[in-house]
């Protein structure tokens, strides 16, 4: 999941920082050269203490994380980071005997009786920078494929949750030991340095912009990089699916963590004659969901003022540039930037040029953009920058595909929203500007791990015959090869 505006990597740490960050790179190092790549057996230690250390301190990670954002559903931290956390550490922990495995593929017949073998192996020592707007989950799910791939990781939480940042440190330095897993602490100058170790690979979750700052600072180290970045995910209902059940989906992912979710919808196509009728529904669906926003544990608030003032900004642009805007405060209180709750929005009709529009939004404001036609819907999306996320509903399979078809996104869900990232045999990665590469399950081990090709050469080998001093033996064979 990214963030509207992850760590910044504009100021340059100073010696000591980095300094420090390379003294406790190269103790990793240092400590995989002495014990060797950690074998199942400790794969599966380091996961399980991984798993019990979340656990033991779950009621800790609650709290400090409504501490960062100012109040935030227990509920929403348990369901939405927690329990797919630990989901995922129990299915790697299922899966890996079978994923270490050498696997065997099918050599060309002209090498035989000779094999070939794919063999995965650990990368080395990998780099894990985290967002704030999930703070436990993306620090830690990263950590576990990390581990399930036999890695050792340095990871840095964002600075925005420093409650929950320096409880992640607590917790691994508990579980695990520091020249295996270390927890890096520290502002935008740590994340500068951080960045620019020689990582055997590095993955970061965030922003658009600072994730090419991520990728400039690691190509002067040549470290290969997965961007867990975001982008404006678009949720399209056909005209034939019911209004009422889409409109539920749809607002309660969008509400989740006050729509502090990178894969949220970001924006949502409706046809024309649909428009008027989801105003109404939003109107009493929003209610029944928080019939308070400023006195209700379950409503989130906005991480920071500067990112409520962003929000707010947001709606003024689209206000004063002639759209129609909705706020959706059931109980009309106050909310503001001290409060930091912002009311659910939505914005009508609104222009392309528009700052909401252009920009990702990551909070409680939903543009609803009319269409009359599906292809007019897909041509839409398609003429935007490719997507984290999009969403479809429409119980028509023939019409799914042909949206499946037609464009290209990182994830997708169909009749609901965000649910892809929860299931752990799909691959979950951006696309363009929302991202590359891929973690999650299997293909989270794989991006942690170096998949060898090794050919086993038999006894017998019919490729002597292509030795030289060449002959007319060796032209007839070429022939044949190329003949068949």
């Amino acid at each position: 999941m990214a963030t509207a505006q992850g760590p910044s990597l504009a100021v340059q740490g100073g010696q000591a920082s980095a300094a420090e960050l390379r003294a406790r790179l190269d103790r990793q190092r240092a400590a995989l050269a002495q014990r060797g790549p950690p074998d199942y057996r400790r794969r599966m230690e380091a996961l399980g203490a991984l798993l019990h250390g979340v656990l033991a301190r779950k009621d800790d990670f609650v709290r400090a994380a409504s501490e960062d954002f100012g109040g935030r559903a227990p509920e929403e931290t348990l369901a939405l980071e927690l329990l797919p956390l630990v989901d995922q550490i129990r299915h790697a922990r299922r899966h890996l005997r079978s994923w270490i495995e050498p696997r065997r593929v099918r050599t060309g017949w002209q090498f035989w009786p000779a094999r070939s073998l794919v063999v995965v192996q650990p990368l080395g020592v990998v780099g894990i920078i985290a967002a704030w707007n999930y703070p436990i989950y993306l620090s830690l799910a990263p950590l576990a494929d990390a581990l399930a791939a036999g890695n050792h990781a340095l990871v840095k939480p964002s600075e925005l949750a420093p409650r929950t940042a320096e409880l992640l440190r607590e917790m691994i330095a508990a579980v695990l030991p520091e020249d295996y897993v270390s927890v890096v602490n520290g502002g935008p100058e740590v994340s500068a340095a951080f960045a620019s170790l020689p990582f055997d690979h590095l993955l970061f979750t965030g922003s658009t912009r600072v994730g090419r700052l991520v990728m400039r600072a690691a190509s002067e180290t040549l470290t290969p990089v997965t961007l867990e970045l975001g982008g404006k995910s678009p949720a399209i209902v056909h005209r034939e699916y019911p209004l009422k059940r889409a409109a539920e989906r749809i607002l309660t992912g969008k509400l989740y963590n006050a729509g502090q979710t990178c894969i949220a919808p970001d924006y949502l196509l409706l046809p024309t004659e649909h428009r008027d009728a989801f105003l109404r529904l939003a109107n009493q669906i929003v209610p029944q969901l928080y019939p308070r926003l400023v006195e209700n544990p379950d409503y989130t608030r906005i991480i920071n003022r500067h990112h409520y003032e962003r929000l707010a900004g947001l709606v003024e642009d689209a206000r004063r540039r002639g759209a129609n805007v909705v706020e959706i405060n059931p109980a009309g209180e106050t909310c503001n930037a001290e409060n930091r709750v912002f009311p659910p929005t939505l914005v009508t009709d609104p222009a392309p040029g528009m700052t909401v529009m252009q920009e990702e939004i990551f909070g409680p404001i939903l543009p609803v953009v009319t269409y009359r036609t599906l292809d007019e819907a897909i041509a839409y999306i398609n003429g935007r920058p490719r997507p984290l996320s999009l969403y479809y509903f429409d119980d028509d399979s023939s019409r799914v595909n042909d949206v499946l078809m037609r464009t290209v996104s990182g994830g997708v869900t169909v009749n609901d929203v965000i649910f892809h990232i929860a299931q752990h045999n799909l691959p979950f990665g951006g696309v363009g500007p929302s991202g590359m590469g891929h973690y999650h399950g299997f293909a989270g081990f794989e991006t942690f791990s170096k998949k060898k090709g090794v050919f086993l050469q038999s006894g017998f080998s019919g490729l002597a015959w292509l030795r030289p001093p060449y002959g007319p033996r060796a032209r007839r064979l070429i022939r044949f090869l190329l003949s068949r």
